[in-house]
């Protein structure tokens, strides 16, 4: 089950509205554990123990590894911890990466060994990661070990946030999973902000989205070095407002049940170098990665070789997490040799050149790297980018690409205005200027916009979510 569905949003989300609102505030947390486990064995009910076993280990191990609770000269509580890295790592690499390493190791050496097949568990990336980092920060000492099963069971388990994130940390909400008011304005903005991510996935990403599959499936002859260039700008767009509106639905649902969870993007497009798009995108992996892998390898703490070497781990890691693909890895590498550069070599005469300038630079390499993410296929990968740079075989541009790009003209340009801030200032400044205006507007266009994402769900087939595959 998806959130962009017609079942989701008139049958399981009344549902779990409404019983949890009239449940006693002592039971809400049971609602949301027991309808967040309806959610996910709606779309993968065999792997409901996974996810049940990683629970009852986080908590295990949780109130072992609680230092307050032992002696000082106890070690209980690190090999607590070590067993959490070893079960939450050997789920991820047993069903996420053995096929893959069994592929290698064929390819490589020729040999037939049979793969496992398994089909990989959705969420699995996210919800290990977020047990994980509760057990090591139990460990740490930021936060205390949850006594209540069905508490951490529901951190867990949260199915606003379960199959695709954000990453929320236990030591972000601890205090909101015993203790939250639910008010009339905080579900108000959580409605507003679940309409937002809903019109971002279902009008933007899955409209552009087509364009793109549309290029990746044609076949060579009809194909140009502009169409390449499409293609490539229309996936950076997809993946962009598919991930973003997923991660504003996840923040909207949480504050409709008293949460509020950490933001996950801030306009990354408008970025001016690739450091500062991934302090943009995809906030809570690279925070995870920074305070769990790259601080504890040393961080910059060891000059700057060994900076060198945390960065390009924390950077293949990145890739590996993404999925079983080499393409995953390369753009893992890809962007962490990026920011090695731009640390070492080019940082300040990149800050010293004119914003423009800046601005085309990130953005170009931006669309490399998702040109990287977006293929699979090695073959595809290599044939596109051959396209890109007319190395092909393809004309500049033909009469496909002309009216495909005449097409999308519109939509390219509701993207790019979308991609910004200034949308978002344009309301503030609304609001602030005329207050009634925008009372009475903005309730109407959150209106037309869950009407219009509708229309869209109902008639359209066309609804693929990239991050699910992760």
């Amino acid at each position: 089950m998806v959130f962009s569905s017609i079942t989701f949003l008139f049958a399981f989300l009344p549902a779990v509205l409404i019983v949890y609102y009239i449940a006693p505030k002592k039971l809400r947390n049971l609602v949301l554990f027991l309808f967040s486990l309806v959610f996910y064995a709606w779309g993968e009910a065999v792997y409901i123990w996974l996810m049940l076993a990683s629970t009852v280990v986080a908590y295990v191990t949780g109130l072992l590894a609680d230092r307050s609770k032992r002696k000082k000269d106890s070690k209980l509580p690190f090999f607590a911890m070590l067993f959490a890295i070893v079960w939450n790592m050997g789920l991820l690499l047993f069903f996420k990466y053995t096929d893959f390493f069994i592929n290698t190791a064929n390819d490589a050496f020729g040999m037939n060994i049979k793969v496992l097949g398994f089909t990989l568990p959705i969420g699995i990336s996210f919800y290990s990661f977020q047990t994980l980092s509760y057990v090591i920060d139990v460990y740490r000492g930021e936060v205390n070990s949850q006594k209540n099963f069905l508490t951490l069971g529901a951190y867990v388990a949260l199915f606003p946030q379960l199959i695709a994130g954000p990453i929320v940390r236990y030591k972000d909400v601890e205090q909101q999973l015993m203790q939250r008011r639910e008010t009339v304005d905080h579900f108000a903005k959580g409605v507003r902000r679940f309409a937002i991510g809903l019109g971002k996935k279902v009008i933007l990403a899955n409209n552009i989205g087509a364009l793109f599959t549309l290029i990746s499936e044609t076949d060579q002859s009809e194909m140009s070095v502009c169409a390449a260039w499409l293609g490539t700008i229309a996936y950076t767009f997809q993946i962009y407002f598919d991930f973003s509106g997923y991660s504003d639905m996840a923040i909207g649902l949480g504050k409709m049940f008293g949460f509020d969870f950490l933001e996950n993007f801030n306009y990354p497009y408008i970025s001016d170098s690739i450091t500062e798009f991934w302090r943009r995108w995809h906030i809570s992996l690279s925070s995870w990665f920074r305070d769990y892998v790259y601080i504890p390898l040393g961080g910059n703490r060891k000059g700057k070789l060994r900076q060198c070497i945390n960065i390009m781990i924390v950077w293949f890691l990145t890739g590996f997490w993404h999925g079983a693909n080499w393409n995953f890895m390369i753009w893992g590498v890809y962007f962490g040799v990026i920011l090695l550069i731009e640390k070492l070599l080019i940082g300040k005469a990149l800050k010293k050149a004119p914003k423009l300038i800046r601005h085309i630079y990130a953005l170009f390499l931006i669309v490399m790297g998702w040109g990287i993410f977006a293929y699979v296929d090695f073959t595809a990968l290599i044939q596109n980018f051959k396209n890109m740079f007319g190395l092909g075989g393809v004309p500049f541009s033909n009469r496909f690409t002309v009216f495909n790009a005449l097409t999308y003209t519109v939509t390219f340009i509701v993207l790019i205005i979308a991609s910004t801030p200034y949308p978002k200032k344009l309301a503030a400044r609304l609001e602030e200027k005329k207050p009634v205006a925008f009372a009475v507007c903005e309730p109407l266009w959150i209106v037309l916009m869950l009407i219009v994402s509708t229309a869209y769900l109902a008639g359209n087939s066309f609804n693929p979510f990239l991050y699910f595959r992760f």
